[in-house]
């Protein structure tokens, strides 16, 4: 075995009461307790933006396509536009396409008994995939499109029926606020169905119902309608997608397409905060463990200044004596690291599974705290930790250089 392997060793295991073992558990613990925490980090910063993105993305596509209206609110009535089915099928042979779906919306107002709240109707079709929307039914089911005319069934938010006290299967009246400044519209309607996505700026304004009746109220054509929703396969390609549409010539000059981005900025601006938070704690984690590693070897160092100087006087070379203190360094930080990995990737595990973290839905836009764990990026902050620290350690051994072996190993 080779001599440098072997002193490390013997210094890193040593099983003896020390002040250096002490140091040394210092070491490994700090190094654990920062890789656990960069670990954990990334599994809720990628969990949050997820959840929080897909729950956006599944209420109102990535992509919206509809009329070029430069003045006008991004979250309001649509002006119509006739269904192109060539339009569709050429957007359809992108691959990152997954959906293409009609809607539009309405100002109006709910009324139940002496309680009043304004929305904003939505209405789809009947082909509608009701899929991406699943998860946020809590009760009842999604309006039923049998009627000849349109549906008189309504699904409200959960916030909006418990403001309003507003049961399942309950009959409701909707105003609806004629844009030409005419007399309101009125209809009686079923509570369908109640959902929740736990984002306010949905729940607080939206209901679901049939797109039918918008065009019978606005008195537009069958084939009229607000706008597409377009879903994709990756949200990363929202962008690139989103351009390409603007570009291609098969649009109409009075249709614009938007991401989701673009409508609901505030949203993505704090999920994009949540990479500075990330940053921030990395770098401050990585200094922290760095200084207490180059810490540590300086006391190992100067601790063991004697060994230093009988290893010169046999005829180590100082080039040796550097590697004993850089494998017993690597040794640390290799424990530290592997402690780190254990502890935050069964901590996230943890709250994966048990979902033990909860949170103000109406702050955070979920209610537990979500967790994704990428192992690509919990393998590269173990390798990534051990590199960094391995290279900063290697100052402090230059410290071997300056020993001389008569005044270390001189009698007191």
């Amino acid at each position: 075995m080779n001599v440098a392997v072997f002193i490390a060793r013997r210094l890193a295991f040593n099983a003896q009461y020390s002040f250096s073992r002490f140091i040394i558990r210092l070491a490994v613990t700090a190094t654990a307790v920062s890789v656990a925490a960069m670990i954990i980090t990334l599994a809720f910063v990628n969990g949050f933006q997820e959840t929080v993105s897909q729950k956006v993305f599944s209420f109102w596509g990535h992509i919206r396509l509809q009329q070029y209206e430069p003045n006008k609110a991004l979250v309001a009535e649509e002006t119509p536009l006739a269904k192109n089915d060539t339009v569709i099928s050429s957007l359809k042979k992108n691959p990152q396409i997954q959906t293409i779906q009609a809607f539009a919306t309405k100002s109006a107002v709910l009324q139940r008994q002496a309680n009043i709240e304004g929305i904003l109707f939505k209405g789809v079709e009947k082909n509608y995939d009701f899929e991406n929307l699943k998860n946020f039914l809590r009760e009842g089911k999604w309006p039923d499109f049998e009627d000849s005319l349109y549906s008189h069934d309504i699904v409200v938010s959960r916030p909006i029926a418990d403001q309003m006290e507003i049961k399942l299967n309950d009959s409701i009246k909707i105003h609806f606020i004629d844009a030409t400044g005419g007399k309101s519209n009125f209809r009686r309607m079923r509570v369908s169905g109640i959902y929740k996505t736990g984002i306010e700026e949905y729940d607080n304004l939206f209901a679901i119902g049939d797109i039918r009746l918008i065009q019978r109220l606005n008195n537009w054509e069958v084939n009229q309608i607000g706008g597409y929703e377009i879903f994709l396969h990756n949200y990363k390609t929202m962008d690139t997608v989103n351009n390409s549409i603007l570009e291609n010539s098969f649009i109409p000059i009075n249709w614009t397409s938007k991401t989701v981005r673009e409508v609901y900025p505030n949203i993505f601006d704090w999920l994009g905060i949540q990479d500075v938070n990330r940053d921030v704690i990395f770098i401050v984690m990585a200094v922290v463990a760095i200084i207490n590693l180059i810490t540590c070897l300086l006391i190992l160092v100067l601790e063991r200044t004697r060994m230093v100087g009988i290893l010169k006087a046999v005829g180590s070379t100082d080039i040796t004596i550097q590697k004993i203190f850089l494998i017993q360094a690597t040794y640390i930080t290799l424990l530290g690291a592997g402690a780190g990995l254990l502890f935050g990737v069964g901590l996230c595990l943890l709250q994966q599974y048990t979902g033990l973290i909860t949170l103000n839905e109406s702050a955070y836009y979920v209610s537990v705290a979500p967790v994704k764990i990428i192992w690509w990026q919990v393998g590269a902050v173990c390798a990534g930790t051990v590199f960094v620290c391995f290279l900063s350690l290697i100052l402090p051994t230059l410290l071997v250089r300056s020993v001389q072996p008569v005044k270390a190993i001189q009698f007191r």
